[in-house]
């Protein structure tokens, strides 16, 4: 082997970056240092690793973005040489990068955070946010070990653990008419006014709700952001349909609002952890799944408060 894993390790960082100068200041080396890495490669394999674009960085060559999957299972491997002796030990150790769908990250990542650090101080947890859409992206090409995400995004080449289910509920001003009503079914909203959440997948998800009840939607508004849904629902332009459930029950800009239970017959959310079929998960990783599973289950949701009822005075 004519090439170090110091190197594959460069050739990693150039391809996350797509930076030769963001790659040099993330593992703390000079930019020549990268480039010759990169070079090394390139003739050690006899093909272009990147598209070298003047002013605008790097991007992956197909051989290069095949390369960039091998070389982070080829790190993983290395690192489970570690994880066989500290598995012996008893020891949980190494670094984990988890995507997170961003919907919920501000909720429950905190919390999961934390208390896994706490528990396991010699592991290094790494949080990559995203869409559903970015996440599967994230898995495929190893940039994310395992996703916290909704069942319904997946495919076939992917495993998933179920840890919960999130029924989708109505978003409402506080003071607005349908407020007080246990519960709503569509027809009673397909008047109003709809915001709805512009993300890969969620998006057609929302939809295909009002469309399995054969009514349309009067979508005034889209946007990428949960806090912009909320404000915009305080402020009494419209509704709009969510799964999770923060436990602020005001919007960011300090209006009141109501959660309302949707009567029809829908299917729940099932939040999990995914992750890529043809990878071996690591020690780390599998402690990851083990805390997942004691702090988020139906009933124990962190961030989120139960639906309906008021929000818990945790």
């Amino acid at each position: 082997m004519r090439f170090t894993l110091r190197q594959l390790s460069y050739f990693i960082a150039a391809a996350e970056t797509g930076s030769v100068t963001r790659a040099a200041e993330q593992v703390n080396i000079s930019q020549p240092s990268i480039s010759a890495a990169i070079s090394h490669l390139e003739i050690e394999f006899g093909a272009q690793l990147f598209v070298r674009h003047h002013a605008q960085g790097l991007s992956l060559t197909p051989a290069g973005q095949r390369l960039l999957v091998a070389a982070k299972d080829a790190l993983r491997t290395t690192q489970g040489l570690y994880e066989v002796v500290n598995s012996a030990m008893g020891v949980v150790a190494g670094p984990i990068n988890l995507g997170s769908f961003r919907t919920f990250t501000p909720l429950i990542v905190p919390e999961l955070w934390k208390g896994f650090v706490t528990r396991y101080p010699d592991a290094q947890l790494h949080i990559t946010e995203g869409s559903e859409a970015e996440l599967l992206e994230g898995l495929r090409n190893a940039r994310i070990d395992v996703a916290l995400t909704y069942e319904i995004s997946l495919t076939a080449d992917m495993n998933f653990v179920p840890l919960a289910e999130l029924p989708t509920y109505v978003l409402l001003a506080a003071d607005h008419p349908l407020a007080t009503r246990p519960k709503l079914r569509l027809a009673d909203l397909e008047q109003e006014p709809f915001i709805l959440l512009d993300l890969p997948l969620a998006r057609q998800y929302f939809l295909s709700l009002f469309e399995r009840a054969g009514l349309a939607p009067r979508v005034i508004a889209e946007t990428s952001l949960p806090s912009a849904i909320r404000s915009y629902v305080g402020a009494g332009i419209g509704f709009s349909m969510m799964t999770v459930r923060p436990r602020n029950m005001s919007a960011e800009n300090g209006y009141p609002l109501a959660y309302v239970e949707l009567e029809d017959d829908f299917p729940p959310m099932k939040l999990g952890l995914a992750s890529l079929k043809e990878l071996k998960p690591s020690r780390v990783a599998e402690a990851l799944e083990e805390f997942c599973r004691e702090l988020i289950h139906d009933g124990s949701l962190p961030g989120m408060v139960s639906i309906p009822g008021p929000p818990s005075a945790a």
